[in-house]
């Protein structure tokens, strides 16, 4: 799972930094999606909606369908890079099975089908501290993956500072891991394992190798995996408001399913087998 060292994964901080784009960029229009690409695609919030919780998001009708058609003409260069577990993924693209990074990189399933899990720091204490949070605030929700402990407030938006202090200081006293911020929620994972850490693995490996890839997703999780596709010549795609290291926005899911929707009806002509390996 970790990058060869000619693949790096970003450009310096100070670089990153300049680059950040504001909240009020205007849309631009979206890259076109050619064979020659690698495409990345986060899942809630870029690929559905966002819902109240977890399990409630919706896939429009027709979804599934056309990933896979999108696969098969990009030469099967087309991955999910989630916050989500591999169950959960594998779950809502049914019968799909893409190649995906699930929790954020710590499990990584190739397109060979061969899926790659890091070794699980001890979480027992950080999820002992979020449950105890979440026994006094109902509205709280803890979620424990197989490498790492999420604590969504979604619901409790007014103990966002509460849920901070008590994941910073579980994380500080839990070797091997870091404080990951998104959406209405606290997650701590392993130290050192991001989307885009994720992305710089696929793209050593065939069908994505030798690609210029792209990378859509709505959150401050995905920031990592913008910077890593942006400094190997791809383009990053923010979807919905913030400031971002993106060089390109669209307004919503429904824009980005539409940008998709749009490279399926330009019939891409699959890779030639063998190339870009």
């Amino acid at each position: 799972m970790h990058s060869s060292p000619s693949q790096p994964l970003a450009p310096p901080a100070a670089a990153a930094a300049s680059a950040n784009t504001p909240a009020s960029t205007p849309l631009l229009d979206l890259p076109a999606i050619g064979a020659h690409n690698a495409l990345f695609l986060d899942f809630d919030g870029t690929l559905v909606d966002l819902a109240p919780q977890p399990e409630a998001v919706q896939l429009v009708a027709g979804l599934v369908p056309a990933l896979a058609r999108l696969s098969t003409q990009l030469g099967g260069a087309l991955a999910i890079v989630s916050g989500r577990t591999l169950t959960d993924i594998d779950g809502f693209l049914a019968p799909l099975r893409l190649p995906a990074a699930a929790e954020h990189g710590a499990q990584r399933r190739a397109a060979g089908g061969i899926a790659v899990s890091l070794a699980a720091p001890d979480l027992q204490e950080v999820a002992r501290r979020a449950a105890e949070l979440m026994v006094h605030h109902p509205g709280l929700r803890v979620e424990v993956k197989s490498a790492a402990v999420a604590l969504h407030y979604r619901h409790a938006p007014d103990l966002e500072a509460l849920c901070l202090q008590v994941m910073q200081e579980a994380a500080a006293n839990t070797p091997g891991v870091e404080l990951l911020r998104g959406k209405f929620v606290f997650e701590v994972k392993p130290s050192g394992v991001s989307k885009g850490t994720a992305i710089a693995a696929f793209m050593a490996e065939p069908p994505f190798a030798g690609r210029v890839p792209l990378f859509a997703g709505d959150d401050t999780t995905d920031e990592a995996g913008f910077s890593a596709v942006q400094f190997m010549g791809g383009e990053g795609i923010k979807v919905g408001e913030g400031a971002t290291l993106a060089r390109f926005r669209c307004a919503s899911p429904a824009a980005l399913r539409q940008w998709l929707g749009d490279a399926l009806s330009e019939s891409l002509s699959p890779a030639p087998h063998g190339a870009h390996s």
